[in-house]
């Protein structure tokens, strides 16, 4: 028998609990078509894309897996001034840019899915942290640019992002070409591998069953 013994410590509320639980249940939620326009709904909270499909063979091997190629939060407060935003509908507002980008970025929209959950502000800026951090989706990290918005001259002048150096044709303007597209690509395929590699690794367990949605 061992001659020492302290008990197994658990806080459920700690941080890094809250952030596990939310995102569980985040990933007990349907995956969403995004081949049609998405039916407009209110509130803000937590969100992320998948690809499911067979076409693009930079993103088959996440085809069957919970990895996300994008996450991120729509938030109901400006997080600058804490003031409320006017519009209503800031996390439908983010997909339904998110769907334009993937069609303008020459990718087929039929084979992606996003998966969504209203969540006051703190609470998705905790699950987007646990989603990033767990699962560094690529589109936040080896091809970043894609959430970004083309608000002012000073954007319109910067850099081509890596996101649409690979994934070029959205409309809209940039200050040059910093980036070549076959380097990228090939960071982008090891990146995949690691985190399929990884993929069981999380602090929080997969769901056994996926559901799926599709929009008419």
């Amino acid at each position: 028998m061992p001659s020492e013994y302290t008990p197994e410590s658990f806080d459920p509320l700690s941080t890094e609990q809250i952030a596990n639980t939310i995102c569980e249940t985040f990933e007990r939620q349907p995956l969403v078509s995004m081949t049609h326009e998405i039916p407009r709904f209110e509130g803000s909270g937590l969100y992320a894309l998948y690809y499911r499909g067979a076409s693009v063979d930079l993103y088959l091997p996440l085809a069957t897996l919970q990895i996300p190629v994008y996450a991120g939060q729509a938030l109901s407060s400006n997080s600058a001034t804490g003031e409320r935003v006017r519009e209503h509908f800031p996390l439908h507002g983010r997909l339904k840019h998110h769907r334009t980008s993937i069609m303008e970025g020459g990718l087929p929209i039929s084979e992606f899915r996003f998966r969504a959950l209203l969540l006051p502000d703190v609470h998705a800026d905790l699950g987007e942290n646990g989603l990033r951090v767990g699962y560094q989706p690529l589109w936040n990290s080896k091809l970043k640019g894609f959430g970004s918005k083309e608000q002012g001259a000073t954007t319109r002048q910067s850099k081509k992002s890596k996101w649409d150096t690979v994934h070029d044709g959205r409309r809209r303007t940039h200050g040059g070409v910093v980036h070549n597209a076959a380097a990228l690509i090939v960071q982008a395929k090891a990146h995949i591998e690691r985190q399929v590699n990884g993929y069981n690794a999380l602090s929080w367990p997969h769901p056994a069953n996926e559901v799926l949605l599709d929009l008419d």
